[in-house]
């Protein structure tokens, strides 16, 4: 996946919304940011023309496959480094902010070994 930053962010935002509100349309993506309408408009755009969005006539927008996945995996990691940040102490605002940084730049290789620790832990915790 070579994909800025900010075109993960909005992938992800979509995912987001689509399970909170059901159908998505810009002005939802405008207001969930608090972007401006044309920001939003330029970046639905480049994820159209690039094939991670499909916006119909009506002006839903709807993930394609390869969008999807890459926002299921920003999702995951955001909730998962999330939660390891407040496990460890982290006030929850700090902690989901800096989730949001160090998902798009930790390795996948780190992010499977963190993974694999969480299941580990939270399997020994289920069996004690």
């Amino acid at each position: 996946m070579n994909i800025y930053e900010s075109s993960e962010n909005y992938l992800e935002t979509i995912l987001i919304l689509r399970n909170r509100l059901g159908p998505v349309r810009s002005i939802d993506i405008v207001n969930e940011l608090d972007f401006s309408k044309p920001s939003v408009s330029v970046a639905m755009k480049k994820l159209r023309e690039n094939g991670y969005v499909h916006m119909d006539g009506d002006g839903y927008i709807t993930l394609t496959d390869s969008g999807r996945e890459i926002a299921e995996t920003m999702y995951e990691r955001h909730t998962l480094l999330a939660d390891c940040l407040i496990a460890l102490g982290v006030d929850e605002k700090t902690a989901v902010e800096d989730a949001c940084r160090m998902e798009h730049v930790i390795s996948r290789q780190t992010f499977e070994k963190i993974r694999e620790r969480v299941e580990r832990n939270e399997k020994q915790a289920r069996t004690n």
